[in-house]
């Protein structure tokens, strides 16, 4: 399985490549069910005047046009950057099994989210995602640190 995460983080970080040539924050996403993609999204807040579109919202959409459903049970979405508590509900919503993350708020020492993370978003409001850690980090990080709208944190 391992393997498997380490593949498909590697899908999302193409998304999240794409992302940053149409100048926008370069998070991309994918959904994987019974190991074939269902959904891909980039962070398009720049280039479709969205604040709502997140690399993870674009992916959910995709796949649920896609299936013609609001339901994904089964899948999992793999995502370059810890989701924001916008789209961390977005994926409960959809009903994701499984979330895979890469880079992650505050190992890349992001205060502008306070103590914000996915887990305690999840325990406030009694929810259950499966989460994996620590998959493609170093990649998801650099690419995230090369954005120009990255601010380093003072020390």
């Amino acid at each position: 399985m391992a393997e498997d995460h380490h593949h498909f983080m590697g899908l999302t970080l193409e998304e999240s490549r794409l992302a940053l040539e149409a100048g926008n924050s370069p998070v991309g996403s994918i959904i994987v069910r019974d190991g074939e993609i269902i959904g891909r999204g980039q962070n398009r807040v720049i280039s479709h005047n969205d604040p709502t579109c997140h690399g993870e919202t674009d992916a959910i959409r995709n796949a649920c046009e896609a299936l013609g459903t609001p339901d994904l049970p089964g899948s999992t979405l793999y995502t370059a950057m810890e989701p924001c508590p916008m789209c961390c509900w977005a994926i409960v919503l959809a009903k994701v099994e499984t979330l895979v993350l890469g880079a992650r708020h505050a190992e890349m020492g992001r205060t502008d989210y306070g103590d914000y993370s996915v887990e305690k978003l999840l325990e406030m409001g009694n929810q259950t995602v499966e989460l994996v850690t620590g998959v493609r980090v170093a990649e998801c990080e650099a690419l995230r640190r090369s954005w120009s709208g990255w601010v380093e944190p003072e020390a």
